[in-house]
C-alpha cells in the first residue's frame, strides 16, 4: 500500500514529485515508549503515522516534560523536521506511546518538493499552524486553568482514546503529560477518589463518574 496517499494533497503532485516522495520514504516501526526523535537530534525527517499512537512532548531544564499533542494514524508530524521552515527552531521529543509503523520523508526532500508545489506548501502551513495552535491552547490550559480541571479533562480524553473507562496509566505518566510532579497528581486524584468519581488501584484508574468528571471541567 502507497501509504503517502494519507498526504490530503497527493493526486495534486505531479508524477515525477510522487516518485520522488514514494522512493525516498522509509517504513519504520517503533516499540512502546521508544524515542522517534529528541530535541537534540538534527532533522529526523516529516513523520508520518501508519499505525499506533506517538507523543510529543517537551523537557524543561529541570527535566519535567509536558506533553504537547498526541499523533494518531494518518497524523504528520512536521516538528521533526522543523528545518524545512525558515526562522523556525523547535525543540521536541517524539516518542511511541503504543507500538507504532511509521513513515520517515527525508527532511530534504519533503523540502525541494515544498519549494515547488503550490499544494504541498499550502498544506504544510495549515498543519504548522493546526501544530502552533495545540501549543497555544496548551499554554493557555496550564497558566490560566486549575489542576483539578486539567486532569479530569485528561482522564476524560484518556477514555475516548482508549475506548474503554478503565485506564493503565501511572500518575508519573500523567505528571509527564501534565507538566506537574508526581506528587501533585496523586493528591489531586486521591481527591478525586473521596469525590466518588474514580477508583484507583496500582497503575489503573477507572472511572465511576463520568458525569462528575464533566463538571469539573466546565
Amino acid at each position: 500500500m502507497n501509504y503517502l496517499t494519507y498526504l490530503p494533497v497527493w493526486d495534486k503532485l505531479n508524477k515525477s514529485q510522487q516518485d520522488t516522495l514514494k522512493n525516498s520514504a522509509v517504513k519504520r516501526k517503533f516499540k512502546k515508549t521508544e524515542i522517534l526523535h529528541n530535541e537534540s537530534a538534527d532533522c529526523t525527517g516529516l513523520i508520518l503515522v501508519i499505525s499506533g499512537q506517538l507523543r510529543a512532548f517537551t523537557i524543561s531544564d529541570d527535566g519535567r516534560e509536558i506533553t504537547m499533542y498526541r499523533l494518531f494514524e494518518r497524523d504528520i508530524c512536521l516538528f521533526s523536521a522543523s528545518c524545512i521552515m525558515n526562522s523556525i527552531q523547535f525543540d521536541i521529543t517524539i516518542a511511541a506511546e503504543k507500538d507504532s509503523e511509521v513513515l520517515v520523508i527525508p527532511s530534504e526532500v519533503y523540502k525541494s518538493i515544498m519549494e515547488v508545489s503550490a499544494p504541498l506548501a499550502n498544506y504544510t502551513n495549515e498543519v504548522m499552524a493546526s501544530r502552533f495552535s495545540d501549543v497555544m491552547w496548551l499554554i493557555d490550559q496550564v497558566m490560566w486553568k486549575s489542576f483539578d480541571k486539567r486532569l479530569a479533562e485528561f482522564i476524560l480524553n484518556e477514555s475516548n482514546i482508549e475506548g474503554t473507562d478503565i485506564l493503565k496509566i501511572t500518575h508519573e505518566t500523567i505528571g509527564n503529560h501534565l507538566g506537574n510532579p508526581r506528587e501533585v497528581v496523586t493528591r489531586m486524584l486521591k481527591y478525586f477518589v473521596n469525590e466518588r468519581l474514580i477508583l484507583l488501584s496500582r497503575g489503573t484508574i477507572e472511572i465511576i463518574d463520568k458525569v462528575g468528571l464533566e463538571k469539573i471541567t466546565e
